[in-house]
C-alpha cells in the first residue's frame, strides 16, 4: 500500500510540479516544418503518447543522459514502438539567408543519425501559447495519447525528475520503465 501511494504521489508532483499547474485537459496541437521544408501538425503523431525534446542548438547535449537511458529502458522492454519520440529544433535564431540552409542540413544529418523524427521551429511556435516553452534551453513534453500536456521539464534533468519522468512515461505507456537498463545484453 505504502509503494502504491508513493508511486501515486510521485506521479501527481511529476505531473504539477514540472508544469506548474494541472496538466492540460485539452488536446495541445502546433504546426511546424519537416527538415526538408514541408509544414506539419503535430497532432499527425496522435494514436499513440509522444515524448517530445525541444531543444535549442545550444542545448541539445543538456539531457543526454537522460535520452541515453530513455532509449536503452525501450529497446531493453520493447517498448519504443508503444509511443512516438519527436525532437524538435528551435531554429528561431537561424531563419535567414545562409544561415537557414545550413541549419537545415544539419538537422537533416542528425536525423539520419538518431533515427528520430526532428521537426524544425523557425519562429518559435513552441514559445508560444498554449505551449509557452522556454526557448533557450532543453525541454522534455510527454503528450498522452490524445495530444493531451500530462508533463513538461525544462533544463537539466536532476536524478529525481528523471525517475519522476519514467514514473510518467509509464503509465502512459502501460510499461514499467522505472528501473534502469541493465548495463548486461540482453539475450
Amino acid at each position: 500500500m505504502k509503494a502504491w501511494i508513493a508511486g501515486a504521489l510521485s506521479v501527481s508532483l511529476a505531473a504539477g510540479s514540472a508544469l506548474g499547474a494541472a496538466p492540460a485537459s485539452a488536446p495541445v496541437d502546433a504546426t511546424l516544418k519537416t527538415s526538408g521544408g514541408k509544414e506539419v501538425q503535430l497532432s499527425k503523431w496522435r494514436g499513440k503518447p509522444v515524448i517530445l525534446f525541444y531543444e535549442d542548438k545550444d542545448s541539445t547535449k543538456l539531457n543526454a543522459p537522460l535520452k541515453k537511458e530513455l532509449f536503452a529502458r525501450g529497446q531493453e522492454r520493447g517498448i519504443l514502438d508503444a509511443a512516438w519520440v519527436l525532437a524538435v529544433a528551435n531554429l528561431q535564431n537561424f531563419d535567414f539567408f545562409p544561415a537557414r540552409q545550413i541549419a537545415l542540413s544539419f538537422v537533416r544529418d542528425e536525423e539520419k543519425k538518431v533515427g528520430v523524427p526532428i521537426l524544425v521551429d523557425m519562429d518559435g511556435t513552441l514559445g508560444k501559447a498554449p505551449w509557452k516553452l522556454p526557448v533557450k534551453t532543453s525541454n522534455i513534453v510527454l503528450l498522452d495519447a490524445e495530444g493531451a500536456l500530462v508533463y513538461r521539464h525544462s533544463g537539466r534533468m536532476k536524478d529525481d525528475e528523471q525517475t519522476a519522468f519514467f514514473i510518467v512515461l509509464s503509465r502512459l505507456v502501460g510499461v514499467d520503465l522505472n528501473t534502469p537498463a541493465s548495463s548486461e545484453p540482453t539475450p
